[in-house]
């Protein structure tokens, strides 16, 4: 189904939706594309920030793979991007590793003890599959603990204390993954300690994976010194082959997620504006990371600047419809009492969304759409109670 609709106020939606806007994420493409291209490198999607699959066709214009944490993410890769998967997963299992096998191009284990486990296994499932280790260089610049793959105790990868000096004949990478949301001058911090503490293991090897999070697409990243540290670094090490794998970087702001107000609530002096959707259902990252999303036509307004000469009665939390007490966030201030049935627009709501979402308490799930250059909405998907029950068949 397709609608029209204005791409600023979405008038017309009476249901909410993610609103992938096509425009934004062929901007962001050919700006990631052209960095792999300048800096001889090959950038891949991560499935884990964004998997919408009837949107692989636009990719496949600027992109040749994608990289997988899972088996449903190994097939949709083979199956529905047309191509094998670069995969990792924190622990294989033995029910599942044969056709992840056959699923992917690369194979990467978190452990020495995988790698012994499974390595001859998947060889033979796939004989093209070239196999890596992930790597830790016990060092990390992501600030929020339940992102950083380095803090003590992390159980992501192999510290050059426990490699042999001689790699396994059929090891033929090392993935490296420290980043999140993170800038050109952080991977350059980064890189010393990676090449300090695994640069001797480098002639062993093919490529070289630095994982995801480098946010290319954001409008501060120094592209440009992006693009010089990868000319360097294979200028040093010309043997190998180099390979990002950033999530969020491909569909950064591409597009909103578009809710209702349902109900207005007050209690205390603290007006609560309910919405058809939830945070903890549609937004997890809110409540997670945390962080405050912006609103469209609204300021965000924090706590500690709440006082009565600056509280009109404009002024809203945010609540989603679930039963969960914390489902709420806040402050915002509108221009204007919130009225039953306006729109209220979460925006950069694409990437680790639509991936993270639940069905709690039986939640009608946001559908999805994609909005083209011309203004036109394209259903893509609308969810109902059969969706829901498929998670309990």
């Amino acid at each position: 189904m397709t609608m029209k609709t204005d791409l600023q106020t979405f008038e017309g939606l009476t249901k909410p939706y993610y609103i992938l806007e096509e425009p934004r994420l062929r901007r962001n493409l050919e700006l990631i594309s052209g960095v792999a291209r300048r800096a001889g490198v090959e950038i891949i999607l991560a499935f884990k920030a964004f998997a919408l699959w009837k949107t692989f066709p636009i990719f496949r214009e600027y992109i040749g793979a994608t990289t997988a944490s899972s088996l449903c993410e190994a097939r949709l890769a083979f199956e529905e991007f047309g191509s094998p998967a670069h995969t990792y997963s924190p622990a294989y299992t033995d029910y599942e590793i044969d056709e992840m096998a056959r699923c992917s191009s690369h194979l990467t284990f978190n452990s020495l003890s995988q790698y012994a486990r499974f390595h001859q296994r998947v060889k033979e499932q796939n004989p093209a599959l070239s196999l890596g280790l992930r790597v830790n260089p016990e060092y990390s610049e992501v600030g929020t603990a339940l992102y950083n793959p380095c803090a003590r105790g992390t159980r992501f990868g192999v510290t050059a204390d426990k490699l042999p000096e001689i790699l396994p004949a059929d090891i033929e990478g090392f993935h490296c993954h420290c980043h999140c949301e993170s800038g050109a001058d952080v991977f350059e911090r980064t890189l010393v300690h990676i090449e300090e503490k695994f640069s001797r293991w480098f002639p062993q090897l093919k490529w070289i994976n630095f994982g995801g999070g480098h946010l290319m697409t954001r409008s501060d990243y120094d592209i440009e010194l992006l693009v010089g540290m990868m000319r360097d670094f294979r200028q040093r090490y010309p043997n190998l082959k180099v390979i990002l794998e950033p999530g969020s970087a491909f569909a950064w702001q591409t597009g909103p997620l578009v809710s209702q107000v349902v109900d207005v609530v007050e209690d205390r002096g603290i007006r609560t504006a309910i919405l058809n959707v939830s945070f903890t259902c549609h937004m997890p990252d809110c409540l997670e990371m945390p962080y405050t999303p912006e609103v469209r036509g609204a300021e965000i307004v924090e706590e500690n600047e709440l006082t009565p000469s600056s509280a009109p009665s404009f002024l809203y939390r945010l609540g989603g419809n679930s039963c969960l007490s914390g489902d709420f966030m806040g402050f915002w201030r509108f221009d204007h009492e919130l009225q039953i049935g306006e729109n209220v627009i979460f925006e950069d709501m694409i990437h680790y969304t639509t991936v993270k979402t639940c069905t709690f308490n039986g939640i009608t799930h946001p559908g999805i759409a994609l909005a083209r250059a011309d203004g036109s909405l394209q259903i893509l998907r609308e969810f109902g109670y059969e969706d829901y029950k498929s998670r309990m068949d």
